[in-house]
């Protein structure tokens, strides 16, 4: 399965990459920012994507209805300390396949992947 990581946080970034490559998933991109992870999205057109929904220039939300727009098929997991029912009832009304709230487990994670995956 082919990831592209979206988080502004640098930190957060590196412990999901090295998470889901020591799970055997293949990270192809990471975006710090809503515009880049539209242009990585539809460049690498991955598997899954893992976005947060509070983003220096727009929404993860904004990002989600973007790629709406152009019809990618990524399968896209949520990840934000945004917990509120309203912003979680959002993402998912718009697509998202999950919606984790940060400190989040990243077992967890693994686990919605691995369901994505075998869907």
């Amino acid at each position: 399965m082919r990831i592209l990581i979206v988080d502004d946080s640098s930190y957060i970034r590196t412990t999901l990459r090295t998470t889901l490559e020591e799970n055997g998933y293949e990270v192809v991109g990471a975006a710090k920012d809503g515009e880049s992870a539209i242009d990585l999205a539809l460049e690498l057109v991955p598997d899954v994507i893992t976005l947060d929904n509070i983003l220096p220039d727009m929404t993860g939300i904004d990002v989600l209805k973007a790629l709406n727009n152009h019809k990618l098929e990524s399968k896209v997991i949520m990840i934000s300390a945004v917990g509120q029912q309203s912003a979680i009832a959002e993402g998912l009304a718009n697509g998202a396949q999950d919606y984790l709230v940060k400190p989040f487990d990243n077992k967890e994670l693994i686990g919605i992947i691995s369901t994505i995956k075998s869907a």
